[in-house]
């Protein structure tokens, strides 16, 4: 569990996370960049969109104006006169049944004197004379022709707009009408911008002209109404030029723009819900996402797939490396992905054979190692052939040798000096046995046989087995001494012999030795029996083989252990003997 869960924060997490990212970003930046460019147009299409409703607003409201002020015109033509004018009666009435938005009219003459008055709701007064020219409305149309006056509140809830004309000349004296503004709705709720967006109009002070809903503008100054219609065009004129948002009167945002109303101080607003003005790019950026959500998916599947797919044969070489690791040599894996994986897994399985062929090797050499000299062992392995190992006859130097006094020390030891001596011991002449290119058969003990000519035959075997004696007698020799500093009392001892003797593998199945069989053995155990310290003894044939090549000293015929006749021994001289390459 541990080892899959590394494993996956490794080569897949890496493999996985690259491949979503390849698939997701690209997804990602093209769906941020078409939101942002289409954020854009819209902006522009909306600010285009609210300028032109907000202008053609304007206009419809100056054309409302406009209309009543031609209408008003007609009534100051013809100069005054001092006695009454019934046409003019007749035409101030039928301009009241003409244009139902004035509420009256009052005509004043060219020296401000009050003559006619109409009313739908007053009574009419005719020829009053009543003084006027002090009047705003009067004086305002002296001065400007057409004045609009400030927007009032009858009983505190109709809008009322006084309107004055002067005609061309003082003579025909000033007309002045009062407005009533209820009839704007008309114009004003036929003003759509989308679905749900509205147009309204304040006057300078920011009082509510004109609304769709007509019942906020019948509440007249309310502050706590009239605020949020405020808050809407000021942040539209802090914005300049395009379009600003802000929020209505039910908290909800939207994007407004105004224009003035020419001739007045009116200000028409136009606004539209964010939510409906934007709809367009919030239903682009719904389905961006849907397709970026969808793409996600798929890239995270793909990813998966993929990134499962190349770790899977890395997770089998991995095991694979796990049970080379164990020995298991004979495992296989089986990669069918027809790439580099591939190849790589039949160069593991290539390996895992050879390394099955090598260990099968090692083991065989191995074991040769145990009774024959390292470079035959290889020799042996490299021919591929252990039929030298079988049984033979043969002509052998058989090799006893044993430490002198060992028992005794092994007595008084302790044994891990007894260890000590013996490693030493076996250190140093294993050396030797492995330079001469040996046989080693057998050690117990203090005691050791090797074979010299067998399995492998050498040149002049007698005298390759007298210089390792010499060798060994010689390396003990210098041992020997630090032991006896020691406080050791120990000496060393060598016998061999030449002759025929029996020589191959002998055992059982998971134990098998190399040795030999014959009275050369026997002949050579007993010479090293009878060898004291720093002598080497050998027997007849042997003497006759180095004859003349090694220095031999006579000791004459001694009696041995199971020999009837005495047997005739020599001795090699280790210090005449040179020294051995």
């Amino acid at each position: 569990m541990i080892r899959r869960r590394l494993r996956l924060r490794g080569l897949f997490q890496k493999y996985f996370l690259v491949l979503f990212l390849a698939v997701v970003i690209p997804l990602a930046a093209n769906g941020l960049s078409e939101a942002w460019f289409g954020y854009r147009d819209q902006r522009a299409r909306l600010d285009q969109l609210l300028g032109v409703e907000a202008r053609s607003a304007a206009s419809k409201i100056q054309g409302f104006l406009d209309g009543i002020t031609n209408h008003l015109g007609w009534l100051v033509q013809l100069p005054w006169t001092e006695e009454p004018d019934e046409r003019r009666r007749v035409d101030a009435l039928r301009l009241l049944r003409q244009v139902p938005a004035i509420v009256s009219l009052t005509l004043v003459d060219g020296t401000g004197r009050e003559r006619l008055y109409v009313s739908r709701i007053g009574l009419n007064r005719i020829e009053s004379r009543t003084d006027r020219s002090g009047d705003p409305a009067v004086t305002g149309a002296h001065s400007a022709r057409i004045w609009y006056g400030e927007v009032s509140y009858y009983r505190g809830s109709e809008p009322y707009l006084t309107v004055a004309i002067s005609g061309n000349r003082p003579s025909v004296g000033i007309v002045v009408a009062e407005v009533n503004l209820k009839l704007i709705w008309d114009v004003i709720s036929a003003i759509k911008v989308g679905e749900t967006g509205l147009a309204f109009v304040l006057d300078g002070p920011g009082r509510l002209v004109a609304h769709p809903d007509i019942s906020l503008v019948l509440r007249g100054a309310d502050d706590e109404t009239l605020g949020p219609f405020r808050a809407i065009r000021q942040t539209v004129v802090r914005a300049g030029a395009g379009f600003a948002t802000s929020r209505d009167a039910h908290g909800q945002a939207v994007a407004a723009t105004a224009a003035p109303v020419a001739g007045s101080d009116w200000t028409v607003v136009v606004e539209q819900p964010v939510s409906e003005a934007f709809g367009p790019i919030y239903g682009a950026l719904r389905r961006t996402g849907g397709l970026l959500l969808a793409g996600a998916v798929l890239a995270g599947l793909l990813a998966y797939t993929l990134a499962r797919r190349m770790t899977e044969p890395i997770r089998l070489l991995e095991e694979g490396t796990e049970c080379i690791g164990l020995g298991q040599f004979e495992h296989r894996i089986d990669i069918r992905t027809g790439d580099e994986l591939q190849r790589l897994a039949d160069s593991f399985n290539t390996m895992a054979a050879e390394l099955a062929v090598s260990q099968e090797r090692q083991e065989r050499i191995a074991k040769l190692k145990r009774f024959l000299a390292p470079q035959v062992a290889e020799l042996v392995d490299r021919k591929g052939d252990d039929g030298v190992l079988e049984g033979r006859r043969a002509e052998v130097v058989a090799v006893f040798c044993d430490l002198r006094g060992f028992t005794t020390f092994s007595a008084r030891a302790e044994p891990e000096e007894v260890m000590s001596v013996l490693s030493e011991y076996y250190e140093a002449l294993g050396r030797i046995i492995t330079k001469y290119a040996a046989t080693l058969t057998s050690f117990s003990g203090d005691g050791l046989m090797v074979l010299v000519n067998a399995p492998v035959p050498v040149a002049e075997p007698a005298l390759r087995a007298a210089d390792l004696a010499v060798e060994m007698q010689r390396s003990v020799q210098g041992l020997i001494m630090g032991w006896r500093e020691r406080g050791h009392r120990i000496g060393f001892g060598v016998g061999l012999a030449m002759g025929p003797a029996t020589v191959g593998r002998i055992g059982y199945e998971s134990r098998l030795d190399y040795t030999a069989i014959g009275s050369v053995v026997n002949l050579a155990a007993r010479l090293c029996a009878s060898a004291a310290n720093r002598e080497i003894l050998t027997d007849e044939n042997t003497a006759e083989a180095v004859r003349g090549k090694r220095a031999l000293i006579p000791l004459g015929s001694r009696a041995l252990k199971g020999y009837e006749r005495e047997v005739p021994v020599f001795g090699i001289s280790v210090e005449e003997h040179p020294s051995a390459a």
